[in-house]
C-alpha cells in the first residue's frame, strides 16, 4: 500500500515550531519535504539546546524524515536554486518574517504566475494586514494575544502552557489546510495561496472560553486543574497522593458516590443532584468527594474509577510518560536517526491500518544539499564552487551511535 501523500513534493523555508510541525506532518504520511536552512546554524531550533545527543529536543521533535539543503537564499545563486526546487514542487511552506519571502523574489504571486496549481502556505504571527502585521510574534507572545495565558494557571498566578500550543494550533492548522488543498488541486486542477495567523489559530483553540466571555460578559477564572463549568472536577487527595477526577454528567455523580466512594446520601442532595447545583456548590462538593478518597491509596482508587467507568486519571511525570504502559502495549516507539545518534520517537498519532508512517531521518545541517543542488540542474564543478564559497553547505555524513 502506498502513503497518502506518496509523490508530493514540498518545500520548505521554515524554522522555529509552527512551520517545521506542519511539514514534518506532511514527511510523516510520505511526501517528500525539503528543508531550506541557512548555511551559518540553520533554522534556529538546532541550537535551542543540545540535549539529544547534541542536537536540539525541537530539532529532533519537529523534523525527522526531512531532506536538508543549506544554501544562502540571500545571494543570486541560493535564490535561483530554491526557485528551481519550488518550480518543481507541489507544496510551498514558509514562515519568515513578514514580507521577506517577497523580497526574495519567492513571493505566492510571483510563483505562482508560472506554476499555478503549486500550493503556498504563508505562516505568520498575525496576518496580513492590521497593526500587528510586522509584530515579532514567538508562542509565548501569540498565548498572551490569544487570551490563552489569561484562563491558565490557578486563581493567583496566569502561566503559560508547558507546550508551544500556539505554535502547535498553527502548524497543524497549516498542514491540515495543505491536505485540503491538495484534495481541491486533485479535483480541479487549482492550486492555492493560504495564509495562517498564529494568533487566529491560538483564538480557535480558545474555543468554549471565548464563547462564555461573549455571551456573559464575564470573563472566565483561572481554575488550576479544576474546570469553571463542571464540578466535581479537579485533583482530589488519597492516602499515598493525588487524583483526578471529572464528572461530566450528572449519571456520573450517581456513580461516584454510590458505587466508589460509599456515600449514596449524596446522590440526590439537592445541593449536588444536577451539575449546575455542584458548580454553585463546588467548595463543599469538592470537600465531601476529598474526604472520601483521601482513605484510598492511589492505585486501588483509580482501580475503582476505572472499574466504575468513572474518568479519573493519575497525574504522571514524564519519565512514565516515556514508559507509560499504554503506549508500549500498542508499540508506538520506533527507533531513528539524528546526526550523532539514534533516537526513540513516537509514530504519529493517527493510525492507518494499511500502512505506517516511514519515521524517517533528522537530517543534519546540509546533508542533502550536494544531491539537491545536482538536481536543480547545476553541473558538478558549479556546485563544488557553491559550497567551496559558502553559498552551500554540505554536511558529513552520519554516525549515529547509541539509542535514548
Amino acid at each position: 500500500m502506498s502513503l497518502p501523500l506518496d509523490g508530493i513534493t514540498v518545500i520548505a523555508l521554515e524554522q522555529a515550531v509552527a512551520a517545521p510541525l506542519a511539514t514534518r506532518n506532511l514527511a510523516d504520511l510520505g511526501a517528500r519535504v525539503i528543508k531550506v536552512e541557512r548555511v551559518d546554524g540553520g533554522d534556529l531550533a538546532r541550537g535551542y539546546d543540545h540535549v539529544v545527543h547534541g542536537t536540539g529536543a525541537h530539532f529532533v521533535w519537529l523534523n525527522r524524515g526531512k531532506e536538508s539543503i543549506a544554501v544562502d537564499v540571500k545571494s543570486p545563486a541560493g535564490r535561483s536554486v530554491v526557485r528551481h526546487l519550488i518550480d518543481g514542487a507541489d507544496v510551498f511552506v514558509q514562515n519568515l518574517a513578514p514580507g521577506a519571502v517577497e523580497r526574495l523574489g519567492l513571493g505566492a504571486h510571483e510563483l505562482r504566475v508560472d506554476h499555478p496549481e503549486l500550493v503556498v502556505v504563508n505562516l505568520s504571527g498575525y496576518g496580513t494586514g492590521g497593526p500587528m502585521e510586522l509584530r515579532k510574534a514567538y508562542d509565548l507572545l501569540i498565548q498572551a494575544e490569544a487570551g490563552l495565558i489569561s484562563i491558565t494557571g490557578t486563581p493567583e498566578t496566569p502561566v503559560k502552557t508547558g507546550i508551544p500550543t500556539a505554535d502547535i494550533a498553527s502548524g497543524v492548522t497549516a498542514s491540515q489546510a495543505v491536505i485540503a488543498a491538495l484534495l481541491r488541486r486533485w479535483r480541479t486542477g487549482e492550486g492555492a495561496t493560504i495564509e495562517v495567523s498564529m494568533l487566529e489559530a491560538t483564538v480557535e483553540w480558545m474555543g468554549h472560553s471565548l464563547y462564555t466571555q461573549l455571551h456573559t460578559g464575564t470573563q472566565p477564572p483561572r481554575m488550576g486543574l479544576s474546570h469553571s463549568s463542571i464540578a466535581p472536577y479537579d485533583v482530589f487527595p488519597t492516602r499515598d497522593g493525588e487524583m483526578l477526577i471529572g464528572i461530566q454528567s450528572d449519571r456520573g455523580w450517581r456513580t461516584l458516590v454510590t458505587e466508589v466512594l460509599g456515600i449514596p446520601q449524596l446522590a440526590d442532595d439537592p445541593r449536588f443532584v444536577t451539575n449546575v447545583q455542584r458548580v454553585r456548590n463546588r467548595a463543599e462538593c469538592d470537600a465531601l468527594v476529598a474526604a472520601q478518597t483521601a482513605s484510598w491509596r492511589t492505585d486501588e482508587l483509580d482501580t475503582k474509577l476505572s472499574t466504575a467507568g468513572i474518568p479519573a486519571a493519575q497525574i504522571k511525570r514524564l519519565e512514565q510518560v516515556a514508559d507509560h504502559p499504554q503506549l508500549q502495549a500498542r508499540d508506538r516507539w520506533r527507533t531513528i536517526r539524528i546526526e550523532n545518534a539514534t533516537v526513540e520517537a513516537l509514530l504519529p498519532p493517527a493510525t492507518f491500518a494499511d500502512i505506517e508512517a516511514p519515521m524517517g531521518d533528522v537530517p543534519a545541517l546540509g546533508q542533502h544539499t550536494h544531491t539537491l543542488l545536482s538536481e536543480s540542474g547545476l553541473d558538478a564543478d558549479v556546485v563544488d564552487e557553491l559550497i567551496a564559497a559558502g553559498i552551500a553547505l554540505q554536511a558529513e555524513a552520519f554516525h549515529p551511535t547509541s539509542p535514548r
